[in-house]
């Protein structure tokens, strides 16, 4: 095999990996991810004006028509879901919303949660501003999927990277991810 197959086939192979689709946290109203990439401008309006930072901006890593575009960065912030984002963006790729019907994405508990590895922590049950998440018969959390939108304050608030630093990693013990049939 010549250096010009090897060189295609690992560039064929780099322009694979940005252009592999996977599904990106939009800030609210933006959840129709083709009409939202048709129409966003990258302007960043809705970064500049979220009170609370947690709109944040995709990487080339995330895929190159995405690149620059609005993403939910919980470990920065969480949506209070004022529609301040929906304001500022000039094409509509951000559309007005209605809190209780639009969900970003869903909370799901990880391996890394204190309270099923440990026992004693709440955090995220005391933070849920919709009440989505119980405490079991351990007093453990456990997400309800019908009540959660995604807002991402669990997410924010878990102590789990702090309490648990020695295990490394960057998951926290409650994370918001893309529901599941979204691509």
């Amino acid at each position: 095999m010549g250096i010009a197959a090897i060189s295609s086939m690992l560039g064929l192979g780099w322009i694979a990996t940005y252009l592999a689709k996977k599904w990106l946290l939009r800030p609210p109203g933006g959840q129709n991810e083709a009409e939202f990439l048709a129409k966003c401008i990258k302007c960043d309006r809705c970064r500049s004006v979220c009170p609370t930072s947690v709109i944040g901006v995709a990487h080339v890593e995330d895929g190159l028509a995405e690149a620059r575009t609005p993403i939910m960065k919980f470990h920065d912030g969480y949506c209070t879901m004022c529609g301040k984002c929906t304001e500022v963006c000039p094409t509509g790729a951000l559309q007005l919303f209605d809190e209780r019907t639009v969900k970003i994405g869903l909370a799901t508990i990880t391996d890394t949660c204190i309270a099923w590895n440990a026992d004693g922590c709440t955090v995220c049950f005391d933070a849920c501003p919709y009440g989505a998440i119980y405490l079991d018969a351990h007093n453990r959390p456990v997400v309800d999927a019908q009540k959660c939108n995604g807002c991402g304050k669990c997410e924010k608030v878990c102590p789990a990277l702090v309490l648990r630093s020695y295990v490394g990693g960057k998951t926290r013990g409650i994370e918001v991810r893309p529901r599941d049939g979204e691509v």
